[in-house]
């Protein structure tokens, strides 16, 4: 029964990622991804250094900077909201998200025609692009900030081939699904959890705790699942609870998994 566990969760999709089986309870999950709206060029590269947060009053100090970030260079034009545009994701504790601050290195450029030029950032924006994103985040809850650049608008020519990076960016932070969460007893060993929709359609796994037997699965969209219970140890069987509903900003209670 190990085996196969071992087996179903490495069969999962890239989608299972998401799932987040084993985060602080007390905390939201904010996860910031970046797309772009396409432009003429045929290359725009911006330099990704740091992802900053503020949820406090205080504009000035309040920052703190998303240690998980995937800093580097990203191609706007080839960019789509998927795994490989997720520029940082962090824990937070609830609260207000009050402004968000991308913070962009030196080595931005567009290809035009085949030839490349420095995309200029102006002085104001050294510090980091602000945008306002006022919006309050909940315990148990994974959020998605999604950063949509308007290349078009974004890029200023100005004499002598010069161009200007003043980026246009629309935000949108929303609840990224439902959250279930439960315990399983006896917990002195792993059980794997698997997340069904359908009678094979296997959406998210994780494995209980075995400090206290909790499990938590987020970013389920709204539906019917079904839970299958796989122990680690031999001496006890499978078991299945079914007929989970789960609702897009919601935490779901399941009941306690007693395995026999």
């Amino acid at each position: 029964m190990a085996v196969s566990a071992v087996v179903l969760l490495a069969s999962c999709s890239r989608s299972d990622k998401s799932s987040e089986g084993n985060l602080n309870p007390n905390k939201a999950r904010l996860q910031v991804y970046l797309t772009d709206d396409p432009g003429n060029y045929q290359e725009v590269i911006i330099d990704v250094r740091e992802v900053r947060i503020n949820m406090s009053s205080d504009s000035v100090n309040g920052w703190q900077t998303i240690s998980s970030v995937n800093a580097g260079q990203y191609d706007l034009l080839k960019l789509v909201n998927d795994d490989d545009t997720l520029l940082a994701q962090t824990d937070l504790e609830p609260g207000r998200i009050q402004q968000i601050r991308l913070v962009l290195g030196p080595n931005n450029f567009v290809k035009i025609d085949n030839q490349t030029y420095p995309l200029e950032t102006p002085s104001s924006q050294q510090s980091g692009l602000k945008l306002n994103i006022h919006h309050d985040v909940s315990a148990g809850i994974l959020y998605t900030l999604l950063m949509d650049f308007d290349v078009a608008r974004s890029i200023v020519k100005t004499g002598n081939n010069r161009y200007i990076l003043k980026p246009s960016i629309r935000t949108v932070l929303q609840e990224a699904g439902g959250t279930l969460q439960g315990y399983v007893r006896p917990y002195s060993f792993p059980t794997a959890v698997l997340v069904f929709r359908g009678p094979n359609d296997t959406v998210a796994t994780t494995y209980s705790s075995t400090d206290n037997g909790g499990y938590r699965v987020r970013g389920l969209t709204a539906g019917s699942y079904s839970l299958h219970f796989i122990p680690t140890d031999a001496a006890y069987g499978d078991s299945v609870i079914s007929g989970i509903n789960i609702n897009t900003g919601m935490v779901t209670n399941v009941d306690t998994m007693r395995l026999q």
